[in-house]
């Protein structure tokens, strides 16, 4: 599975992506880098994406080797929740009187 990858967020010890193929949003990642040196990630596969159960191994492959070069889910260093989803839409703060 051939998946483009865009960080859409990154502080000191988390980061988030987006995960496309074929220019479609597939599916949703969230990192956390634990003062440990582990990673704990939160896959969201998009519902409709046409990702299945049997194409999670390959995300987190891709994801592994893409991006957590000195982590690894063999070892334990590495832990990822994986969820199906479905977004709503995206609420924003808004300053009052706006």
């Amino acid at each position: 599975m051939k998946l483009e990858w865009k960080r859409t967020l990154r502080t000191s010890s988390s980061e988030r992506f987006l995960a496309t193929r074929n220019g479609r949003d597939v599916a949703a990642v969230d990192l956390h880098h634990l003062m440990d040196g582990t990673v704990a990630g939160t896959v969201i596969v998009l519902e409709g994406s046409g990702l299945g159960d049997a194409d999670v191994p390959a995300l987190l492959q891709q994801l592994d080797e893409d991006f957590l070069p000195g982590v690894d889910v063999r070892e334990g260093s590495l832990s990822y929740t994986v969820v199906l989803g479905r977004v709503l839409g995206n609420w924003e703060g808004v300053p009052d009187g706006k």
